[in-house]
């Protein structure tokens, strides 16, 4: 459900002869660029008054500017944010999704679909971001030519002084040195990866190669569209204004499934994943073998039992850490019993291709299985893009309906 509330100003259709004194006149920039502010909401409304009242009072009147809340709440925040809106001097949107699908990023990916401006500031709700800095966000993205304008703890000048303890300020780090980590080249020229507090342009966003999971929707950014000119600006992280934060361990958890979904996107990656999980699951697999020999199971029908523990292991794994995207494409049974198929035809097909490449091409015992595995295991992890969680061609498969709209 939408709601707008629209002042009698005419909304983003500023000129710069009509604004008189420009943005550009007092940093350096040719003309005013309109922004789109994108704060996602989740019960919030203890903050949300006191948020507009300090956005309103930060960006000047030259300053074309809308605000786009995209909310996931449970309480009254949707109303207590168009009450507010009415004494605001900008238009305020509020975009309410009964299903929050991705979390908080993906509400800010709904919220830059809805932007209307050449620049797009994201910020949370909780007043941990200040409203003062979304102008200069702005300003320094146009003086320096910018895609991307991050508001970074870790400048000089800047503080997590807002980080309730000592343990969430150890995670933030950690999360960033784990990032800048995996993801050098993407995140070259960013100090401060975990900041939710950013200015990107519009150009600059594809909103269709995103695929958001929990906080940290400037990492997707980051690593999936690849902005050109990175520019900082230091910012002070404050305490909330009201309420308690929303980070928990199970965020903790989508944040490194998040990781991995980002690390394992090209197909090279993914199939190094896939060889990692597949050696993971001979754990489960010699530990099924090893109880049902002791049990007095025959070792021939333990070994094709316990071969189903590591193929139901691997699944889960797979699941969870590469195809979590393309899940729905399938029913879950569906899912298994092809994976399960694809699995138990491997020790199928291996047996003959090591009898083959010995008999016929006089290979040792010890290549020809090693070339067998190989050969096996990009046959299997094919098979598996292909048939297990790639979309079906008739069209039916399973899709996620999208929250209906109204609009007043």
């Amino acid at each position: 459900m939408t709601s707008h509330h629209t002042p009698s100003a005419d909304g983003l259709g500023f000129s710069p002869e009509a604004l008189g004194d420009t943005l550009g006149e007092t940093a350096g920039v040719a003309e005013p660029a309109a922004v789109t502010v994108v704060i996602p909401t989740f019960n919030e409304s203890a903050n949300v008054r006191e948020l507009l009242h300090r956005l309103t009072d930060s960006v000047p009147a030259r300053l074309p500017c809308e605000v786009v809340f995209v909310d996931d709440s449970s309480d009254d925040t949707p109303a207590v944010i168009s009450e507010a809106a009415q004494d605001c001097p900008f238009p305020v949107t509020v975009i309410h999704r009964e299903s929050p699908e991705g979390g908080l990023g993906g509400a800010v990916v709904e919220g830059m679909k809805a932007a209307g401006s050449d620049w797009i500031v994201v910020m949370d709700a909780d007043l941990q971001h200040p409203p003062s800095l979304v102008p200069d966000l702005v300003a320094t993205g146009e003086k320096e030519s910018a895609d991307l304008v991050v508001a970074s703890r870790y400048l000089p000048g800047g503080s997590r002084a807002g980080l309730a303890g000592g343990y969430r300020v150890a995670v933030s780090r950690g999360a960033t040195w784990l990032a800048k980590g995996l993801f050098p080249r993407a995140l070259r020229g960013i100090s401060d990866p975990m900041s939710g507090f950013f200015a990107i342009r519009r150009s600059a966003v594809t909103a269709e190669a995103l695929k958001p999971l929990g906080y940290k929707i400037l990492l997707e950014l980051a690593v999936r569209c690849r902005p050109g000119e990175v520019a900082e600006v230091p910012f002070v992280f404050q305490d909330r204004f009201a309420g308690e934060s929303k980070s928990t361990a199970r965020e903790g958890l989508r944040f490194l499934r998040h990781l991995v979904g980002l690390r394992t996107a090209s197909p090279l990656a993914r199939m190094a994943a896939f060889g990692v999980i597949g050696l993971t699951g001979f754990v489960p697999n010699l530990l099924a073998l090893h109880a049902l020999v002791t049990a007095g199971v025959h070792y021939l029908p333990a070994e094709i039992l316990a071969n189903q523990f590591g193929v139901l292991w691997n699944f889960l794994l797979i699941e969870v850490l590469l195809f979590r995207d393309r899940r729905h494409h399938r029913h879950w049974a569906d899912r298994v019993g092809r994976f399960a198929l694809l699995a138990n035809a491997d020790l199928v097909l291996r047996i003959p291709l090591i009898a083959l490449l010995v008999g016929q091409f006089h290979l040792a015992v010890l290549p020809a299985t090693t070339l067998a595995l190989l050969t096996t295991f990009v046959l299997r992890f094919a098979g598996t893009e292909a048939l297990v969680y790639l979309p079906r061609r008739d069209g039916t498969a399973r899709s996620r309906t999208g929250t209906a709209r109204s609009t007043s």
